[in-house]
């Protein structure tokens, strides 16, 4: 028989259009497929942690159904590969790579380790339209503005599909796997746990629903209708994207498809697909990204650190309805609507004079669609301190922002319940979810607000005012 090879399953939980798996499929060789709870994993948080734990439960039965499994093993990686490749006999292992440095740094450890043991090491693309290496300016340089980008890979072609393979071979023996329950991915959600499940769609079969639900119903109105908070006009794709549930090229394709056929959102819809691409492509090539200011004249800026007024905007009590709506819609669905992302990172950053890398680590504890890349080019976005910013002076004013894309207050009817003779039903799930330690209740008074907007505002303008004059003297 052939020596078996080990897939090395990270954040591409499919079958369907999956290189690595494609690719280690060629020969026919008896295939191990492995999930590594490994340091970097467990730091994850906690929303993240207990949907990576449901979106491994989907892939081990989607496994099954092709006549395989999932190895669960724990520790450090080297360690664990190395027992299993001890175990099993495999002479080749295979992985899709990540973009982030903490990724690169342990893929390269791993591949030159593996490489010194005999064993070929390989990783595959799959979690990107084009990977970063591969779009450059004209001087062999990298992109730092989102539309140049866009105009170079826009008429480019991903590739085809790839289709799902209806077997997989198997080896002689299976190795020993951990228990999935033993490991307690949800534990850091709390009761959470159970108010999030109602919302999260998991797994490949439910992501490739969604896209065609999408595509079906929705992508003629997108470019309209994206940006109402009380309509549903987003895809919902990011968090099957952020596991890899579904690929980024498969919902490139059915955007190109609705593009031919005529609907007036499919180009919107493909240039967010480019902007998650764009947002790898500057994690790739300035990783510093995710810590530090983009723009290092943002170094020195007075933004505070943890305080009270960014602990009422983290509870949903900053009493501007829409934001505390959005900060509500994240602990009751673990995600939250775009527009609400740049509007609280907004709030955060310039009314409440709050560093973006409060919020950028808020988000990464609280969203089941956490994306390393996304999330910090987001919050450096709206903070201004980032690639293709926002300048600093644009300031959403949440109350106006409220009146133009929530017009009649659908959303924040359905997520604030303060005040309401009958609440909405997912307005009360948020005490279900929220730590008992806050003691918020739903009769509760609704809060005054933090800060005077006109007046927050204003000081934020004075901030940068004098920041910038000390930069430039």
């Amino acid at each position: 028989m052939k020596k078996p090879k080990i897939f090395w399953f990270r954040r591409d939980f499919r079958l369907h259009d999956h290189p690595g798996l494609t690719a280690i499929l060629e020969d026919g060789a008896p295939l191990v497929p492995i999930f590594i709870l490994d340091p970097q994993t467990r730091e994850l948080g906690a929303a993240h942690t207990w949907r990576l734990g449901k979106g491994l439960e989907v892939l081990a039965d989607r496994l099954r159904e092709v006549g395989s499994r999932l190895i669960l093993r724990k520790g450090d990686v080297m360690s664990v590969l190395r027992a299993l490749i001890a175990e099993t006999g495999a002479a080749e292992v295979h992985w899709s790579r990540t973009y982030d440095p903490q990724g690169i740094a342990r893929d390269t450890a791993v591949k030159s380790a593996l490489e010194r043991d005999g064993v070929r090491a390989q990783g595959h693309s799959g979690h990107v339209l084009f990977e970063p290496w591969t779009v450059e300016t004209g001087q062999g340089s990298f992109y730092k503005v989102y539309t140049p980008f866009w105009n170079a890979v826009r008429t480019r072609d991903p590739g085809a599909l790839l289709p799902a393979p209806t077997a997989l071979p198997t080896p002689e023996a299976w190795p020993k796997s951990d228990m999935l329950s033993a490991w307690n991915l949800g534990a850091a959600m709390n009761r959470g746990a159970a108010v999030v499940a109602r919302f999260a769609r998991v797994g490949e079969a439910e992501a490739a629903h969604r896209l065609h639900q999408f595509v079906d119903t929705r992508i003629d109105t997108y470019s309209a209708n994206r940006d109402r908070l009380d309509h549903d006009g987003t895809s919902g794709l990011s968090e099957n994207l952020a596991f890899g549930e579904i690929s980024p090229r498969q919902c490139w394709q059915a955007g190109m498809d609705a593009r031919v056929r005529g609907a007036q959102g499919a180009e919107t819809f493909l240039k967010e697909l480019v902007w998650r691409d764009f947002a790898y492509h500057l994690l790739y090539h300035t990783p510093e990204i995710t810590t530090r200011n983009w723009r290092a004249e943002w170094d020195g800026f007075p933004w505070a650190g943890p305080n009270p007024l960014a602990t009422a905007w983290m509870q949903g009590r900053t009493g501007e309805p829409v934001i505390d709506a959005a900060m509500r819609q994240l602990y009751v669905t673990g995600t939250m609507h775009n527009r609400a992302r740049m509007l609280v990172a907004s709030y955060l950053t310039k009314h409440l004079m709050t560093d973006w890398r409060v919020g950028q680590n808020w988000f990464a504890d609280c969203l089941i669609d956490w994306d390393p890349a996304s999330n910090a080019m987001g919050w450096q976005w709206a903070a201004g301190s980032g690639p293709d910013a926002a300048p600093f002076f644009r300031i959403f004013n949440p109350a106006t922002q409220a009146e133009k894309f929530d017009p009649n207050e659908g959303y924040r009817a359905r997520f604030i319940a303060e005040g309401r003779k009958n609440p909405h039903a997912d307005a009360l799930l948020y005490f279900d979810a929220v730590p008992k330690s806050w003691g918020l209740r739903p009769d509760n008074t609704y809060p005054q607000p933090l800060v005077d907007l006109k007046a927050g505002r204003e000081a934020a303008l004075t901030a940068y005012k004098a920041h910038r004059a000390n930069d430039a003297a």
